[in-house]
């Protein structure tokens, strides 16, 4: 039985992952800060699915975060297969006006702990000519969003990334995907501290996590370096730049941002 890696896994796309997985008989090891809400998880996917479900109790912006995690991996007598870089964070605002601390944490969770597992992780899965990785970018990895500045330029980071790893990685046996979504049903707009109006401008249309699990576990057997999730306006949405001047284009943006 195969053996994924998911991160941020307490919540929203990474529990939905969970759940996906482990209804199609993968073990799961599921790593977030959240004690209490990954205990409860892996129990209740022991139960329904009759997997093994291993829980990692860990605050992935910490110092030596990613060595912790391989390391309780090796203790566990486990391989990884599939590697969920899931876990991140959001944070509203203008840039001056925000806590600069926070800001570095979020380049921390959303590309150096990234980047840290799978470097670990990876080159095992090369070394046996088979496994995946799943990097969850974002739609705002496409432009640039004034009042989410730094998290818009870590997905695009995400993105960058995935994808020179995919072509790195053709014949490896090995697939690697970023997958983008939009607006999903999570706690992102929460932890991210949105304005209450913002809701009513984007019309309450939030993907549900189950759906854009989906399409990403399709995406990744079909071998693709990305995935945009969450509609036909979504995808029309990213390459909005390709026909638009862009500084027309991060202005508009910002009007539609605007708290």
């Amino acid at each position: 039985m195969k053996t994924a890696l998911i991160t941020g896994a307490s919540s929203g796309i990474g529990a939905a992952f969970a759940r996906e997985l482990a209804a199609r008989k993968t073990d799961v090891v599921l790593v977030a800060r959240s004690e209490e809400k990954l205990a409860q998880l892996a129990k209740q996917l022991q139960e329904q699915f009759q997997v093994r479900s291993e829980v990692i109790v860990q605050d992935l912006t910490a110092p030596g975060a990613t060595q912790s995690v391989a390391d309780a991996i090796s203790e566990k007598g486990l391989t990884i297969d599939l590697l969920i870089n899931n876990a991140g964070f959001g944070d509203y605002g203008a840039f001056v006006d925000t806590d600069l601390q926070r800001q570095v944490e979020m380049i921390q969770l959303n590309i150096t702990t990234l980047v840290e597992l799978t470097y670990r992780f990876l080159p095992g899965m090369k070394q046996r000519g088979s496994g995946g990785v799943i990097n969850v970018s974002s739609i705002a990895g496409f432009q640039p969003l004034p009042y989410l500045s730094v998290y818009a330029a870590t997905k695009a980071f995400v993105l960058n990334f995935s994808e020179a790893l995919w072509a790195e990685n053709q014949g490896t046996g090995v697939r690697i995907l970023a997958l983008c979504p939009g607006a999903t049903e999570s706690e992102f707009f929460k932890v991210a501290k949105f304005p209450s109006s913002f809701a009513g401008k984007n019309g309450n249309r939030y993907t549900p996590a189950e759906e854009v699990v989906r399409d990403a576990l399709k995406a990744l057997e079909q071998n693709q370096s990305h995935i945009v999730t969450g509609g036909v306006g979504n995808k029309l949405m990213v390459n909005l730049s390709r026909f638009f001047p862009r500084d027309w284009l991060v202005s508009a943006v910002e009007k539609q941002f605007r708290g």
